[in-house]
């Protein structure tokens, strides 16, 4: 994503991603229900849907992070546990790793 995508593009991808991942998690629930009434499963394609919700659920929650992200105005998060931190923070205020590659101590 780049940081000159709209707020109103991302909030569309958004709100485009979370219709995509309910429909995958729909068509899973259906593929699992079918199999089960005619007792027979397949793990392949039950593998191959859940890849699909997998998929779909990262991208939505990447997008979700894009956008709380712009709202709250902070500069970045935390490649370790997902924290948000400002502008010239040196460490992750939650876990303490260093956000910038040569801090000096």
């Amino acid at each position: 994503m780049s940081a000159t995508v709209s707020h109103s593009e991302l909030s569309r991808r958004h709100e485009a991603a979370a219709k995509r991942f309910a429909e995958e998690q729909w068509n899973l629930g259906g593929l699992a229900y079918e199999m089960a009434i005619r007792d027979h499963f397949r793990l392949d394609v039950l593998q191959r849907a859940a890849a699909k919700v997998q998929e779909a659920d990262a991208e939505l929650s990447n997008l979700a992070r894009l956008l709380e992200l712009e709202q709250s105005g902070a500069a970045g998060a935390c490649s370790e546990c997902g924290a948000l931190h400002a502008r010239g923070a040196s460490f992750c205020s939650s876990c303490g790793t260093p956000l910038v590659e040569n801090v000096q101590l």
